[in-house]
């Protein structure tokens, strides 16, 4: 293989993975995608929110299991998990009676039919998918690339960076230091604020503390820093923050998706790339097309 092609966040959109794939000449054959000289990279969140969670997930667990592709494990695939395994209590890791952990995973339920042998079938598949991936000049992760937090999460992996059974039950120990892991690997850093700079985000929620461009070394103010503000309801854009705590300084380019960016891509850095702009509300899949000793451009982004 002479490159690789990072997918971000699918949620659930067969037809724009299927699109994407197709603009990279990847072919389908017997159902599984492939190209006769790259190899595909997954960023996770397959699932939740789009009506063909069950045509992405076919895809993307044949490609792996062809050798075609690599995946990391996303927060909803992490949720899932947790919402389907027992606390040892009469509940789930994910409660159950929460409306909105319900509300955010009931199109999977729904489409893969909970407690079905597909269903359980797909958990056990999540559970393989690794956390983070480094091979070949490039690393790769859902939300965060953070050095402390991966090595405080290191008792939980395995030898191929996928969770031990105690492991991800350990992550579930609030206040823990793998539970705070997990919460900036897979969901990204946030950085608390003063009452006085507490803003409300695009759903219209009062936010307290702020999700970071942790990628974004020289942001300084929500406005620059902070992902989700809606700066048509606050005033309070200047208000000073500090993110350096997980700022990526290395050579090494990481990708990631996770956060819904809603602006035209860019690349800010040539060390750290975001390719999740909400493919459910663009209706647009993107891509990467690294390959090895040129850096990270914008002409390499696929856009369908």
């Amino acid at each position: 293989m002479t490159g690789i092609d990072i997918v971000g966040d699918i949620h659930g959109d067969a037809t724009q993975l299927h699109l994407l794939l197709n603009a990279m000449n990847y072919k389908e054959i017997d159902g599984v995608y492939s190209h006769p000289e790259r190899t595909v990279l997954f960023l996770g969140d397959f699932i939740d929110r789009g009506n063909e969670q069950f045509e992405v997930i076919r895809i993307v667990q044949a490609m792996v299991k062809s050798s075609t592709a690599k995946a990391v494990m996303g927060n909803h695939e992490y949720n899932a998990i947790s919402w389907a395994t027992p606390d040892g209590n009469g509940g789930h890791l994910r409660c159950h009676k929460r409306e909105e952990h319900r509300n955010r995973h009931s199109a999977f339920l729904s489409q893969i039919t909970e407690g079905s042998e597909l269903y359980h079938n797909i958990i056990a598949w999540f559970k393989t998918l690794p956390v983070f991936i480094e091979f070949k000049g490039i690393r790769a992760i859902h939300a965060c690339w953070h050095d402390k937090s991966i090595q405080d999460l290191r008792s939980c992996l395995n030898n191929e960076d996928c969770f031990t059974e105690k492991g991800f039950k350990d992550t579930h120990l609030n206040g823990s230091k793998f539970n705070n892991a997990i919460e900036i690997l897979l969901k990204g850093p946030k950085v608390p604020l003063k009452p006085e700079f507490h803003f409300y985000d695009k759903d219209g929620r009062l936010r307290k503390e702020a999700r970071m461009r942790w990628w974004n070394k020289t942001a300084t103010d929500l406005k620059s820093g902070a992902i989700g503000i809606d700066l048509r309801k606050t005033n309070k854009v200047d208000a000073p923050i500090n993110c350096s705590d997980y700022h990526y300084h290395d050579d090494v380019p990481v990708f990631f998706g996770h956060y819904r960016l809603t602006d035209e891509p860019i690349i800010e850095f040539n060390n750290a790339l975001c390719l999740d702009y909400s493919v459910a509300k663009r209706k647009s899949l993107l891509g990467y097309r690294w390959s090895p000793g040129i850096p990270i451009n914008i002409g390499y982004i696929v856009s369908i």
